[in-house]
């Protein structure tokens, strides 16, 4: 099939594109850079810079050959930022999408995948988390996501546009050279592993008295291998007319320490850990079911151990650094 990948130059984008080039799809990426890097574009895709609320019109029309299907992974995801600047997180992710659906539309372009956030969900009354569980974010990031699956669920039912929902929990290793790389890094494992590589002095543990078996947070972890296998079957089951929603998660939750230790293993480097008071919002559990994918899907997670996701993301950090110090010498 020949594929648009939006944000194909950030960390799942580029990953996800590099497996479907590997199951000998045609690629063209778009991205802006704006938070994706050039030099995470993998071989043999097509790389168009531009912003999609600009491009995707002229990028799925302008007379090219017609394209199968979209990817559209471009977004802003940071979650602090969008508290402090909502516009931004509603212009660059709800208008910009309908932007995309419009140009998808017009082109007749007949599948999209999306990538949306287990932040949907916010603080949930149960866990694992199913699809089905209550829609209530407790911040603006999470807010666009759910507003663009319900301007999708429209434009399935209007236009037929064949379309799923692929709502992550916490995403971490590396794959082919592909792996997290952002100039401000928020999830856990990449700052543990900054630790390690002195990068940065310490990590904060926020929270120290929850519910859970040592007290501190318990997350769920998906390797970023695993969770490009599911976008390529969603892409294959998407039915014309029809919106699919799935949570991809590993079903298994680790605490915040556990992580800790299992990159003090991998490493096998001193971690400084300084424990700070809880952050507001901060659910005690968060754990996905993803039994609706394996069932309807047919996925199956390959890479579950919290060490391999670590370990993968240790060898992947370990490469960019000394990448960045052998083009500074």
């Amino acid at each position: 099939m020949r594929l648009l990948v939006t944000g194909g130059a950030g960390y799942v984008g580029s990953v996800c594109s590099t497996v479907l080039l590997e199951q000998g799809h045609e690629v063209v990426i778009l991205d802006d850079l704006s938070t994706g890097n050039a030099d995470a574009v993998p071989a043999g895709a097509e790389f168009v810079e531009g912003d999609i609320a600009t491009a995707a019109a002229e990028v799925l029309g302008g007379g090219q050959p017609r394209f199968d299907g979209v990817l559209h992974f471009a977004a802003q995801s940071l979650v602090g930022e969008s508290v402090e600047h909502p516009d931004k997180y509603w212009h660059g992710n709800v208008v910009a999408t309908l932007a995309l659906l419009d140009a998808i539309r017009a082109s007749g372009t007949p599948r999209l995948v999306f990538s949306s956030t287990a932040a949907t969900y916010g603080e949930p009354d149960r866990v694992p988390i199913t699809e089905d569980a209550p829609a209530r974010p407790t911040n603006p990031y999470g807010a666009t996501k759910l507003a663009i699956d319900h301007a999708i669920s429209s434009y399935t039912r209007a236009y037929g546009l064949a379309a799923t929902s692929l709502r992550y929990f916490n995403v971490a290793g590396a794959y082919h050279g592909a792996g997290e790389n952002r100039v401000v890094e928020t999830h856990l494992i990449p700052l543990v592993l900054q630790v390690a590589l002195g990068q940065r002095e310490r990590i904060s543990v926020f929270g120290t008295d929850w519910p859970t078996k040592d007290g501190t947070a318990v997350r769920d972890y998906i390797h970023v291998k695993d969770l490009a296998d599911a976008h390529l079957l969603a892409l294959a089951a998407a039915r014309p007319g029809e919106h699919a929603v799935y949570n991809l998660g590993s079903g298994e939750g680790f605490t915040v320490r556990e992580v800790i230790e299992a990159c003090r293993r991998v490493t096998g480097l001193p971690i400084t850990v300084v424990d700070a008071p809880r952050r507001a919002g901060d659910p005690a559990v968060l754990i996905a079911s993803s039994r609706r994918a394996v069932e309807e899907l047919g996925w199956k997670p390959q890479h579950t151990s919290l060490d391999e996701i670590v370990a993968d993301a240790w060898a992947y950090l370990q490469e960019l650094g000394d990448r960045s110090h052998a083009a500074r010498r």
